[in-house]
């Protein structure tokens, strides 16, 4: 009986002055779209061609498409690292971005859900957020001088550390080896650690073993 009042109703509008058609009363919030991914943290990721936006919960376009955003046609499930993000989403508030620098080697960093920038792109491998914590692999470099075609020469190092959602490195996991900062010679460095709850950490030893490692923070 429920159903029949419900189609009864249906066919009454245009008797009642609504002479709207089926198109016109599913009018879209946002159309042309390529791909709609599930919610997470109020927000949903969708796809228009290689540019990537945000709806709410409304179905309204609340960050604008934009092409910085983090995502692998064939991820790497397995993978923490940006290369296992199958589509933009939101972990804790943070997702992930990706900015090429001067040098052409891409770093990245996290917005907020108003599109800011949360957490500067200074990781050369980031993984999403997971329990207010994500792991990053952060560079830092000094000027050795200059070689003879005036070309500044940098010393770097490279640490794998535990990040919060305001961007502080809250602590070290291990120092890193072996990334060449050269643009043709470049090979993203892989994630050797991971969190596993919001107290516990995975770490990979030379061995290729992992380990449980218990952060203080």
């Amino acid at each position: 009986m429920k159903h029949l009042l419900i189609i009864t109703c249906l066919l009454l509008i245009p008797y009642l002055g609504i002479s709207q058609t089926v198109e016109q009363i599913n009018k879209p919030t946002v159309a042309e779209l390529d791909q709609i991914t599930p919610f997470s943290d109020g927000l949903a990721a969708v796809r228009k061609g290689d540019q990537w936006g945000f709806i709410d919960e409304e179905g309204q376009l609340v960050i604008g498409f934009r092409n910085d955003l983090v995502w692998n046609k064939n991820p790497q499930t397995d993978n923490p690292g940006v290369e296992g993000i199958g589509y933009p989403q939101f972990k804790n508030g943070r997702c992930v971005v990706r900015e090429v620098k001067e040098d052409g080697i891409a770093r990245y960093g996290f917005i907020d859900k108003k599109g800011n920038m949360a957490i500067p792109a200074e990781f050369l491998n980031v993984s999403p957020f997971s329990e207010g914590h994500a792991v990053g692999i952060y560079e830092s470099k000094s000027l050795r001088g200059k070689n003879t075609f005036q070309l500044k020469i940098y010393d770097y190092d490279f640490t794998e550390v535990v990040v919060n959602e305001v961007g502080e490195m809250i602590w070290p996991i291990q120092e890193r080896q072996n990334i060449v900062m050269s643009g043709k010679l470049y090979k993203l460095p892989e994630l050797q650690a991971k969190m596993i709850s919001d107290h516990l950490l995975a770490v990979k030893d030379k061995a290729n073993k992992w380990k449980i490692v218990k952060p203080k923070f």
